[in-house]
């Protein structure tokens, strides 16, 4: 495939340029998106009949230049059939390619070699994982693979193996998943497959043939990465996590997160945390720790604590509203016991409160003023009329309208992380919808939570 020349100011190259390609001297081009389909692929059948197993990646246009679009071609076509067992890739393109794609690494010559690589790569993952850590196995019950017409109801052995980057082997997998990386992972990157601080964690599926031997299927995976801790321990950072599209909305994204959790606290890591996460994977990993925080005792009483003053009156009616942090030694508790960091305990802190809140409707108004209050403060700071003033709530076990400290800011500070319309009705306006979607958002997670206790509840009984 070709990208955009760049211009060249010699006249007598750009002339043998295109009577190479054989173009007139305007060439629109044509947008990747427009002209390359992708398609994961689990046997012959599948190839075969392509279109029941298209994939929709981020953004091809991505890939070629800042139009993304490639030039050099008419009536360009291509069709690239990645093979889910061996991660090989087939493209078949019309007309001949001139330059790199992202493909080239896993590219093989023909159809029927890549039809082959079903045969010849189908103990490719066992032989890979062979050397790696088996951490957990989980049993999975319903249809695991919709696209494929043989698969049924039955249970599925699934386990989740720890790869450290850096081996020969883990490198050889990781390059022949790059190119799902790239088109399935938003604004991702690959990972240097030679820097040990690197983690692959693989969820992979054990199958039994009709030979009756065991096939080891990779379903998914997240790499991560070991950061040092002063003085001696580690943080561990989720960069990047794929479920292939054809697993997906089955619960395996969030089991990886859940043997993460485990692993921060098994190892006693400082505490985990993911890098820029989409609002989907943010919404399953506040899910997860909800209810990894809902049975601690400590947690639930600074819950209470602060539940209490939200019953207590009209919140909206007082000068001083608080915004009902928690206190300090139920971060350091969450941090220390479930490795949950600061900022993603302050998200599950409102989804706390409003789980504690029961019947939620008779304090909404006060829940509102909080959010409100929040939302208000993490926006405006010392731009809402104090000349870089500050009033800072310090959280203590007793009274949060009690604690504050006033500081000013220096002129160039920025504690903001979102912005919003200097005049004051836009100011208004927007607030009122970062309010109002955040409070849908905690619904929807305490919804799903209180789902997820209730059917727990029913399977114990």
């Amino acid at each position: 495939m070709g990208q955009k020349q760049h211009n060249n100011t010699d006249p007598n190259i750009e002339t043998k340029k295109r009577r190479r390609v054989g173009f007139s001297a305007v060439d629109d081009g044509v947008e990747a998106k427009h002209c390359i389909k992708i398609f994961l692929v689990s046997n012959k059948e599948e190839f075969l009949a392509p279109e029941s197993s298209a994939i929709e990646p981020v953004d091809l246009n991505a890939f070629f230049g800042d139009d993304g679009k490639i030039y050099g071609y008419e009536g360009l076509k291509i069709n690239v059939w990645v093979s889910s067992i061996s991660f090989r890739a087939y493209a078949d393109i019309t007309f001949e390619s001139s330059s790199d794609n992202i493909f080239a690494e896993t590219l093989v010559e023909s159809k029927e070699e890549f039809l082959q690589t079903f045969i010849a790569d189908k103990d490719f993952i066992r032989t890979t994982i062979s050397s790696g850590e088996v951490l957990q196995k989980k049993v999975f019950n319903g249809q695991i693979n919709g696209s494929n017409a043989d698969a049924d109801s039955a249970t599925s052995k699934v386990e989740v193996v720890r790869m450290v980057v850096g081996s020969m082997a883990t490198g050889h997998l990781y390059s022949r998943l790059i190119p799902l990386v790239l088109l399935l992972v938003d604004g991702s990157s690959p990972i240097d497959v030679t820097d040990p601080h690197w983690e692959l964690y693989l969820v992979i599926q054990n199958e039994t043939d009709q030979q009756g031997e065991i096939q080891c299927r990779l379903i998914g995976f997240a790499a991560t990465y070991r950061f040092y801790h002063y003085p001696g321990g580690t943080r561990l950072r989720l960069s990047q996590i794929l479920v292939l599209p054809s697993y997906q909305h089955k619960g395996y994204g969030r089991h990886i997160l859940e043997v993460l959790n485990d692993v921060a606290i098994s190892e006693n890591v400082f505490d985990i945390t993911i890098e820029e996460p989409l609002d989907h994977l943010q919404h399953i990993r506040t899910c997860v720790d909800i209810l990894r925080l809902l049975p601690c005792e400590p947690i639930q009483q600074s819950v209470k604590a602060a539940v209490s003053l939200l019953k207590q009156g009209r919140l909206s009616k007082k000068t001083n509203r608080p915004r009902l942090m928690p206190p300090s030694s139920a971060i350091e508790y969450a941090r220390k016991n479930l490795k949950i960091n600061k900022k993603q305990f302050l998200q599950c802190w409102e989804i706390l409160l409003y789980l504690g809140l029961n019947p939620v409707e008779k304090h909404m108004d006060n829940f509102l003023s909080i959010i409100c209050n929040r939302v208000k403060y993490d926006i405006l700071g010392k731009d809402s009329g104090t000349s870089g003033k500050q009033l800072i709530e310090v959280p203590t076990e007793f009274s949060e309208e009690m604690s504050f400290v006033m500081f000013k800011s220096g002129v160039n500070e920025d504690n903001t992380t979102v912005q919003v319309d200097d005049s004051q009705p836009n100011q208004e306006e927007q607030l009122q919808k970062l309010v109002q979607e955040r409070v849908k958002e905690i619904q929807l997670i305490a919804e799903k939570v209180s789902l997820h206790r209730e059917g727990s509840v029913v399977a114990v009984n």
